[in-house]
């Protein structure tokens, strides 16, 4: 069976440019479709990486990502919330994993800053969230866990990175 070249372009075309979910259901639905499912933690860091984007005043694949990983934590999927946001990745080396963990009163700590240099900021998520955090996910549906995350307070700090 012969493509037609036009309808090969645009596939191309659809598969290089970004995913950028628009509305809290499609935020959801990507979520589940990158990480398999849409537990708290991918909410969250979709909240931080549209934070990023925002305070930088970046455009998609601008920004890169470095996630210092608290090995107490049951997984490091906030980063996978972060990536989906900002649409930083592994393959385009945007996002890296430090290799020093978080400190042990963090849960994670993110440093999103410009991929041609400069100033960015450093978000840190504190291990006293995580109990918010867990009745977020045993309590809600995937929908409501994205506007609960989104609304909620104290879950993260942000600060300066130089």
């Amino acid at each position: 069976m012969r493509v037609p070249f036009t309808s090969m372009l645009v596939a191309t075309l659809l598969l290089a440019s970004p995913v950028k979910a628009k509305t809290p259901d499609e935020w959801v639905k990507l979520g589940a479709r990158v990480h398999g499912d849409y537990g708290v933690f991918i909410p969250l860091g979709v909240r931080i990486g549209l934070d990023a984007m925002d305070r930088l005043k970046a455009k998609p694949r601008s920004l890169t990502v470095l996630y210092h990983d608290n090995p107490k934590v049951p997984c490091a999927c906030f980063a996978d919330g972060v990536d989906i946001a900002t649409t930083a990745s592994f393959g385009q080396r945007t996002i890296r994993l430090a290799p020093q963990a978080a400190p042990a009163d963090q849960a994670a700590v993110i440093v999103i800053r410009p991929r041609k240099g400069g100033a960015g900021f450093r978000y840190t998520i504190p291990m006293s969230a995580l109990a918010q955090l867990r009745e977020f996910n045993q309590k809600l549906k995937p929908r409501q866990r994205h506007d609960a995350v989104m609304a909620a307070k104290a879950l993260f700090t942000v600060e300066p990175a130089r």
